[in-house]
Formats: C-alpha cells, sequence, structure tokens
C-alpha cells in the first residue's frame, strides 16, 4: 500500500520536508538566540547605569570616541560655556518638556555638548537658565550621539532658531561656528534648578520592538516546522485512502468518478440512434404515428 513512497513524485516530497523541519528549527533557534542576547544585553546595560554612575570620572579625551564600551561612562571636562539650545519633545516622568543644551569650549578645537538639565512645557529661551559665566568643571555621562527617528527623537526638520531636535554633531555642525565633539554629555545634577536628565543606555542593548521582531520571527519559524509536518501526515493519508479505494475496485481504472455514470471519455449513451432516447425493449422499430388529415 506504501509503495507510493518510493515514486518520484514522493521522493521530492520527502527530501523537501527532510530538508525544510531541520531548515526551520535552525532558523527558530537562531532568532530565538538573538532574542536572548538582547535580553542579556539589557540586563547588563542596566546593572551598568548603576556601577559607572559610581565609577570615578575619566577625562573626556581618555573616552572618546563613544561606543558601548564607553557610553554612560563618568567623564569630566573643563572649560567656557558658548552658545545654547533648546531640544524640544523631550518626555521625563510622562511629562512633556524640553532639554536645556550648552556647547562647552573645552580649548581642544571641538565643543563638547553638554545637557545641563530638563524643563517642563513648550521650548522657552526666557525660560531656559544662562549658563554660568567663566572657566567651569563639568561631570555628567557621556552618551552617544542621537538618531533622528530613534529612541524617541524627533525626525522632524526645520526647528525654529535656537533649536535642534537630535543631539550630535551631524545636527549641531550647521548651527554653530565650531567643530563639536560627536558625544554629549548629561550633567549628574541639574544646573540652575532644572532636573537632571536620565542616562540613556546604549543603542541596541534594550527590550524595544527590534528584540520582540526577534521573538515573534522565532514563533513563526517553528509553527512553520508544524505546518509541514501537518502537510506532510495530509498528503499521506489522501495518497493511502486513494490506494485503498483503487484496490477495492471504488475508482474506474480511468480515473472517472464512480457513482456518476462518467466513463471518462465525455461520450453519453443515447441508445445509438444519436437522437438521446432509449431503445424499445423488444429490439423493434418505433411505429408511427398517423398523422390526421
Amino acid at each position: 500500500m506504501y509503495r507510493f513512497l518510493l515514486t518520484p513524485r514522493w521522493w521530492g516530497i520527502n527530501v523537501f520536508v527532510v530538508l525544510a523541519i531541520p531548515f526551520c528549527v535552525f532558523m527558530g533557534s537562531w532568532q530565538l538566540g538573538r532574542f536572548e542576547d538582547r535580553v542579556q544585553s539589557h540586563e547588563n546595560a542596566t546593572a551598568r547605569a548603576v556601577t559607572d554612575r559610581d565609577e570615578a570620572a575619566r577625562p573626556l579625551a581618555e573616552l572618546l570616541p563613544v561606543d558601548k564600551a564607553t557610553v554612560g561612562k563618568q567623564t569630566t571636562a573643563r572649560g567656557r560655556y558658548a552658545e545654547q539650545l533648546l531640544v524640544p519633545d523631550r518626555t521625563l516622568d510622562d511629562r512633556h518638556g524640553y532639554y536645556v543644551l550648552t556647547l562647552l569650549r573645552t580649548g581642544d578645537g571641538a565643543a563638547l555638548p553638554v545637557v545641563r538639565g530638563w524643563l517642563p512645557g513648550d521650548p522657552d529661551p526666557a525660560k531656559a537658565p544662562a549658563p554660568p559665566p567663566g572657566e567651569v568643571t563639568v561631570t555628567g555621562a557621556l552618551q552617544a550621539p542621537e538618531t533622528p527617528g530613534d529612541n524617541g527623537v524627533s525626525p522632524r526638520s526645520g526647528w525654529p532658531a535656537g533649536q535642534t531636535g537630535a543631539i550630535s554633531a551631524a545636527s549641531l555642525v550647521n548651527l554653530v561656528p565650531y567643530d563639536v565633539h560627536d558625544a554629549w554629555v548629561t550633567l549628574n545634577e541639574g544646573d540652575a534648578g532644572m532636573r537632571a536628565v536620565p542616562v540613556s543606555a546604549p543603542q541596541n542593548s534594550g527590550l524595544d520592538l527590534k528584540a520582540f521582531q526577534n521573538l515573534g520571527y522565532t514563533a513563526e519559524w517553528f509553527a512553520f516546522v508544524g505546518f509541514v509536518v501537518f502537510m506532510w501526515f495530509r498528503l499521506l493519508r489522501r495518497e493511502v485512502e486513494l490506494t485503498r479505494d483503487a484496490e477495492l475496485g471504488l475508482l474506474p481504472p480511468d480515473g472517472g468518478d464512480p457513482g456518476t455514470g462518467d466513463t471518462g471519455d465525455g461520450d453519453t449513451d443515447d441508445g445509438g440512434d444519436g437522437s438521446g432516447g432509449v431503445a424499445p425493449a423488444d429490439g423493434g422499430a418505433r411505429p408511427a404515428t398517423a398523422s390526421r388529415a
């Protein structure tokens, strides 16, 4: 009954199933591993945020360029405050507000963007405290440059004068007449009564949309395994039923549908005269019907 499994058609089906199942399992396991890596990275970043705050601050030059190993580290820099900008559309504790960003001229040829604090409401230069004059020493957490559209950074362009949507050298280079470090610092203590801006986690280290996409792909790949197995058994059962029906004579030899009178040649038995009528049982000719005058 199962000799059909040796036919070329079923050889192809079986080879496909044998290759598809381990491939789907491999891809599902890989996506699951990606999700677990992101979870572990998130846990490490959360734990590091606590320990980095207690570490001694290091000079800025030792931590640049900023990367996953240095982001969030405590740094210190000395210089004079220069231009001040406002960064709108920033939330803190689910409240709408903006950052107060001031450029610190350190004397090494490039300025360091320093977020001195956060204020609620819409950006208002009159409400933003002026930076302290003279030389100052700032201490805070080193942060990676922002990318519009990521981590809550507004993708909008064309901000009013004195405002910027993202904190990065690419966004600030056209707003100030000097070079800017492609990193920024958030002060540990808010300046002039402003609230300190919390340290943000490194990019791709949190349980973001990408992490849950990996988890969704994991479920999809393992669902494909179940679908492949289900379809193989469904095809096998159908083939067995057809083979059994053929052995019992329930299927006509030419493949027609039993019980319908269809012989498979498309002709209809009309008694041999082409008229579609039924021939008399005695084989004689039909009597002619006389027409009345």
